[in-house]
């Protein structure tokens, strides 16, 4: 493995041509977040270890709205 890609594995890497930055070399996960490929929010709450629990309850503050001054 080139010490380049070993290096992008921790942070991108800039390529360079005739002194010229041309192209990044980054890391596949990195790239799959920049690119939109990243899990979604759905797969994320279905690896939850609540995901299915029927006795989770969700309480709300039953606060009235504050005033603000405008």
């Amino acid at each position: 493995m080139s010490e380049l890609v070993r290096s992008a594995q921790d942070e991108p890497q800039e390529i360079t041509l005739h002194g010229r930055p041309v192209a990044v070399v980054v890391s596949t996960a990195r790239f799959s977040a920049l690119s939109g490929q990243a899990e979604s929010l759905v797969d994320f709450m279905n690896r939850s270890p609540l995901c299915g629990a029927e006795d989770v309850v969700f309480e709300r503050e039953q606060d009235l709205a504050r005033e603000i001054d405008l």
